[in-house]
This record gives C-alpha cells, structure tokens and sequence, in this order.
C-alpha cells in the first residue's frame, strides 16, 4: 500500500502521523506520479495549526502542495505524458506521499540537469513570486523592493526582477546578505532606520514593493516609500492588505486571484525549470528528511531555524 502524511485534528506537529493508504488510481485525464520529493511550505504548518482557515475535518486531511517523481501509471484521455516520465507537480493536496493521483493540467516536465528535490521545491514559491510581479508590472529599469528577500518567494522574486531588468533592493538578516547579492539585489538589514537604508540605497526612489515579510515595519515602509499603493503588494498581510489600500496575493487575502493570475501561477512552474536548465536561475536547498519526519519537517519551518528549502523524501 502507498503512505501518506495525514492529520485528523488541528494542532502542533505531533498531529502528523504516517499511514497506509489504498494505491491510487488515475482518473480521466490524470496519473498516478510515484513522489521522489516533496516540498514543505509554510502554508502545510499553517493549515495544519490552524493558522489558516479549513473546513471542519471530517476525515483525515492529506498534506503538502508541491512535489516531484515519476509517472507510474497513466489514466485515460492523458497526451503529452508518458509512465517513466520524470514531472514536478503544483497546486495538489497531498504530497507528502509516495504516490499520489495528479491532474496532467498540474505537471511540468522535470529537464535533465533538475533534480526531485530541486523540481519539489518550487512551484508554491515560484508560482506565488512570479504571479505577484507580473500583477505589479514589474518592468526594466524599475526598482523594485522585496522585504523578506531571503525566503523562497523572495529569492524567486529578486531573479525573476533581475532577468527582467530591475534593480532590485532586498531585506534580510546581515547573515543572508551575501546571498541576496549571489542573485543580484543591494541586500539591506530590517529593524529601525529601515527606509533611510533604502532611500541611501535607491536615490533614484523605489516604483514598487512586494512583501513577504508582514510586519508593521514593511508596510510602513512601504506605504512611505512608494506612493501609488496599486504597485505595493503582500503575501503575507491579506486579512487586513485592504485597510493599506494594497494588494494581497495569498497570504489568507479574501479576494481569489483572477483567471489571468491563476494561468501566471501555472506558467511560473515549467518556466523556471527552463530557466533552471540554462542556469539562469537558482534553488537554495535546505535539509531532505524522510518523509516520516514530517513533523520534525513542520517545527522546522514554524522556527526558522534552517537556510534553504526543506523537502521529504518518501
């Protein structure tokens, strides 16, 4: 039988528990992908702690979004897919698992030269970087502000500005500074006296802004910064973005995304690993865990206490 991550009440990490699972069975227009990686995102430990809304849990909720593997078998009315390929998934429930049933519609091809845990960690991340910068019309010679730029949507953001043309300012610890450099932002430290960094550091003023920090600090900043608050957005400060007058992208934001930022979303995964190929573009990878190290994986997150992109490993 398949094993899979579940939980059946809200709560700490301990609530995590490894089962046994039937073998799933793929559906019309779906496959079967045996997982190899699977990416763990602060969202996981957020449904899992109640800090975003579910509904009621009457049955045991799988977990995980993103992940990585090998086609292990096909369903009907599926082009373009074959048993063996290798794929990174986006946008599923449960993948933390060793096999799970995917929609074709969420898969990328993974290229020779990615790697599970790579292809595992980025959909959530790039998806979310990708769809917030093209909402904000991020264009060449621009400047761009990215606070928290040393998390995974922030990394993801400061490469996709880069390519782009934009100068880029990013916040983090002075320990993650030489990193925001490695991908080609002016790194600056949080904490007081944060806009006056980024005044020194950008003369010229900054255009727009993308939070992924969620702190008071950085929407002040933000709002002092930039005046038109149509290009200031969070992914973090969603329940309360609109009292800003800003935009929230995730972040628990009440407003859904559009058609056109769902198909960003989608157009982000197969992109990047594109761009990963060429080596125009790179993943910080933290610790792999086994899978039955989910919780381990959780309090890890909801500490951070690592560099780089957790994944578990079936």
């Amino acid at each position: 039988m398949a094993r899979a991550i579940v939980f059946s009440e809200i709560g700490s990490p301990d609530v995590l528990r490894l089962v046994e699972v039937p073998d799933p069975v793929p559906g019309e227009g779906e496959v079967v992908v045996r997982i190899e990686a699977a990416g763990v995102n602060p969202i996981d430990a957020k449904q899992r702690s109640g800090g975003r809304p579910l509904p009621p849990l009457t049955e045991p909720r799988h977990v995980g979004f993103d992940g990585a593997g090998t086609i292990a078998h096909v369903g009907t009315g599926v082009s373009g897919f074959a048993v063996g390929d290798r794929v990174a998934i986006r946008d599923t429930l449960g993948t933390y698992a060793t096999l799970l049933t995917v929609p074709v519609a969420h898969l990328a091809h993974l290229l020779d030269g990615v790697t599970a845990a790579e292809g595992a960690a980025l959909a959530i991340p790039v998806g979310t970087a990708y769809q917030s910068l093209r909402s904000l019309r991020v264009a060449k010679g621009e400047t761009l502000l990215v606070h928290a730029g040393s998390g995974a949507v922030g990394q993801a953001a400061i490469q996709y500005a880069v390519l782009w043309g934009a100068t880029v300012i990013a916040t983090a610890s002075p320990a993650r500074h030489d990193r925001l450099r490695e991908l080609g932002a002016i790194p600056i430290s949080y904490g007081e006296g944060l806009e006056d960094r980024v005044r020194e550091a950008a003369p010229q003023g900054v255009d727009v802004v993308l939070d992924c920090a969620g702190t008071d600090e950085a929407i002040q900043a933000s709002l002092d910064l930039v005046a038109d608050r149509d290009r200031i957005a969070t992914i973090v400060r969603g329940p309360d973005a609109a009292s800003f007058g800003i935009h929230a992208y995730s972040g628990g934001s009440p407003e859904p995304l559009t058609e056109e930022q769902l198909s960003w979303r989608a157009e982000a995964l197969p992109l990047t690993i594109n761009l990963l190929v060429a080596g125009d573009f790179s993943v910080e990878l933290g610790p792999e865990l086994p899978l039955a190290e989910a919780a381990r994986a959780h309090e890890l997150v909801e500490s951070h206490a690592v560099q780089g992109k957790i994944v578990l490993i079936p």
